[in-house]
């Protein structure tokens, strides 16, 4: 056999990572199907509307991720400067001449393509953070050096939470979640970034009087009048429900009751089809995503690789909580949709994308060290 050939058997694929991201995938194609299709009648006379328009983002997703798998994950190394300055600067411009949608500007249009820059500042991030981190690994112990790093993440955040706050809150998340994993000393660590998040959060809360709004409707969604009324409905989908739900396709909350049905708050359809037992299968497929992640992350052939997965799977965690989070009234109302599931086209393409980066680094680790550790 010769040395090729013994190198390539060698390597290691995460079959399962994949299978999980199909899964997730084609179980999201129904439930945005089932969530959505009486609004997608009403409003665009097709009921398979958003089903149409999420498998064609899948399929541009997937045009994405599949080259990502083959490219080694360490060319991104060159473009660490290039991901940060590059989503700082269009998170600039879409605050000057971003398309509106829901009242905030967040759409980037390029000719007939339009996206959220704040989601592929998210890719950056990791990306830049990945390479920063990797060069001062031991460093992270001097708290100056922490301070940097956590000087380095803010102005994106400032910029980003200028008109997406939620989405500032993910960012931030991962940068935390990177800095937790690679700092060896976690007193430092929790009193810098502790302090950035709560002055943060309390800036913008004090700044912005419609975030206050939504936390008078967080705490009394009953007497909050239309602030209120989606987490309410959302509420009453969940509680319907029960242990086993409705069936699939027979939610009535759908029906033009809880607003944005196919998107932030799709997983309280689940809940009242699919009932508590559907909900926790649901996390559950997260937890075995996250799981499968961190195996890859903990593999990875160099530190490179384990903070870029890392990063992702702080990602697609904070966002499964939030989620989860909101529509269950647990905090205020941030509007952030559930991974793989809710209707979605810069999101998911991206999010694919970045789990197209952690199946490259799963086919770089070696086989004999994974199978040592496997066994340990």
């Amino acid at each position: 056999m010769s040395k090729a050939s013994h190198n390539k058997k060698s390597n290691y694929f995460d079959y399962n990572l994949l299978i999980l991201i199909v899964f997730l995938l084609c179980f999201g194609l129904v439930m945005l199907f089932s969530s959505s299709s009486y609004i997608a009648a009403n409003k665009y006379g097709d009921s398979a509307y958003f089903l149409k328009m999420q498998m064609r983002n899948i399929g541009v997703g997937l045009l994405l991720m599949i080259p990502l798998i083959f490219i080694d994950y360490r060319v991104w190394k060159r473009f660490a400067i290039l991901a940060y300055i590059g989503s700082f600067l269009l998170c600039c411009v879409v605050l000057v001449i971003g398309q509106s949608s829901h009242g905030s500007s967040r759409w980037l249009r390029i000719g007939p393509i339009q996206f959220q820059p704040s989601e592929v500042a998210k890719l950056g991030i990791i990306i830049a953070f990945a390479v920063l981190i990797e060069k001062v690994p031991k460093q992270l112990a001097e708290f100056k050096t922490l301070l940097k790093m956590v000087g380095i993440l803010v102005p994106i955040v400032i910029v980003v939470a200028a008109n997406n706050l939620s989405t500032a809150i993910i960012i931030m998340g991962i940068g935390i979640c990177m800095l937790f994993v690679a700092s060896p000393k976690y007193s430092h660590f929790f009193v810098i970034i502790g302090s950035a998040a709560v002055a943060m959060i309390g800036a913008f809360g004090l700044l912005f009087s419609y975030r206050r709004t939504r936390i008078e409707a967080w705490l009394k969604p009953e007497t909050a009048g239309e602030d209120g009324y989606q987490t309410l409905m959302g509420l009453y989908a969940i509680g319907s429900g029960g242990l086993f739900g409705k069936g699939l396709g027979k939610s009535l909350q759908k029906l033009g009751n809880v607003p944005e049905s196919q998107n932030d708050m799709i997983f309280t359809i689940i809940c009242e089809e699919l009932g508590l037992f559907g909900a926790t299968c649901v996390i559950l497929l997260f937890i075995l995503l996250l799981w499968r992640m961190m195996i890859i992350a903990n593999n990875a052939p160099d530190l490179f690789g384990s903070l870029l997965v890392t990063g992702v799977m702080a990602h697609i965690a904070i966002q499964v909580i939030l989620n989860i989070a909101v529509v269950t009234n647990t905090i205020p109302n941030t509007g952030v949709i559930l991974p793989f599931t809710s209707y979605g086209g810069t999101s998911l393409i991206f999010l694919m994308a970045e789990m197209g980066i952690v199946l490259s680094v799963s086919r770089r680790i070696k086989l004999e060290s994974f199978d040592k550790q496997e066994k340990a």
